[in-house]
This record gives structure tokens, C-alpha cells and sequence, in this order.
């Protein structure tokens, strides 16, 4: 099982970010929101991801960052729920809406129920 979070499974590109604002799905687990879209990405991988946490409700940057860590982190050992060998590719934007600081456990939970989530969602889709 990989638990690494490779440079070209990063989502970097603003075209796509601004993608899937514009027509993402999303599927969320309070305080966590996955949205996502299934759309071609630049490397041959099934899924690229980024996190994202409010300005607005966390003015510190270090609690900011600490957040982004935590929602990797978990993304990185869950990343198997997803996995599959499904062709199709996906970008992933983790939103944290949370209005205090989480830990690792709340996090990891919630995320991994996200996950589970949006693989029930895709699966239905297919089978439609």
C-alpha cells in the first residue's frame, strides 16, 4: 500500500482549481467538503488533489497551514479508498469549513467518510 503524496499527484494547476469551482461536484462531511471533477490531468495519474482552508474564519497562517497538513496527511494514508483501478481521473479539492482547530482523529474520520462517500457516488453514477 502507497501512503506517499508524490509531487504529480499535487494539484497545481489554477485551470483546473478554477474548473472545478465552476462546475465541480462535491460531496462533504462537515467540516470537510471533497469537491471534485472528472477531468484529463496533465501526468498519468487517477487523481490529483489540493486542500484549501478559509482565510476568513482562520486569520493565522500557522493554524491555516497546520489544518492543510492535517487534511493531507489523512488524504495520504485514505488515498487507497480510492484507488482503484478505475481510468478515470479525477481533481480533488479538500475545503476545510470548520470554524476551530481540528485534530488528527476528527480529521482523519471525517475525511475518510468523505472518501467514502464520493467512491459510493461515482460507483452509482457508473452503474446508472
Amino acid at each position: 500500500m502507497d501512503v506517499s503524496f508524490p509531487n504529480k499527484e499535487k494539484l497545481k494547476s489554477k485551470k483546473i482549481i478554477d474548473a472545478l469551482f465552476a462546475e465541480g461536484k462535491s460531496v462533504s462531511k462537515f467540516p470537510i467538503k471533497l469537491i471534485y471533477l472528472n477531468t484529463k490531468l496533465p501526468f498519468d495519474v487517477p487523481i490529483q488533489a489540493t486542500v484549501s482552508v478559509s482565510k476568513k474564519k482562520f486569520k493565522s497562517a500557522v493554524k491555516r497551514n497546520r489544518i492543510k497538513r492535517l487534511l493531507r496527511e489523512s488524504y495520504r494514508h485514505n488515498k487507497s479508498l480510492v484507488f482503484d483501478n478505475s481510468d478515470a481521473s479525477f481533481a480533488f479539492l479538500f475545503l476545510y469549513l470548520g470554524k476551530e482547530m481540528p485534530d488528527f482523529k476528527t480529521v482523519d474520520k471525517n475525511l475518510k467518510s468523505v472518501l467514502l462517500k464520493f467512491k459510493k457516488k461515482i460507483d452509482d453514477e457508473q452503474s446508472a
